[in-house]
């Protein structure tokens, strides 16, 4: 084989992962459009130029709840807020300490 034809093919495969990128983003777009109020949507776009993996994990979440059932309508911003909290928040670290 060539290494032309291996460059070729390298490239080729560059452009379909893009493209398979591209494709997820629009789709997680959709998917928040959706089930989002603008308002919601707009917060939901801030946080995912601060943090990409809780924007994913946030469309996670809204797939799930959609499939299951329990989104009937679209999640408004004080929804979204209280969700962002429930998946950032830590559990509180507690140092004790016992005195022989």
């Amino acid at each position: 084989m060539m290494p032309e034809e291996d460059d070729q093919k390298d490239q080729q495969k560059v452009r379909d992962m893009l493209v398979k990128r591209m494709r997820e983003n629009e789709m997680k777009k959709e998917i928040a459009k959706r089930y989002l109020t603008p308002e919601a949507y707009e917060r939901l776009v801030n946080v995912k130029y601060s943090n990409q993996e809780l924007y994913d994990q946030i469309i996670q979440v809204l797939i799930s709840m959609a499939q299951s059932g329990r989104l009937t309508g679209k999640l408004d911003e004080k929804q979204l807020t209280a969700l962002l909290v429930r998946l950032t928040e830590k559990p509180e670290t507690k140092i004790e300490f016992r005195h022989k």
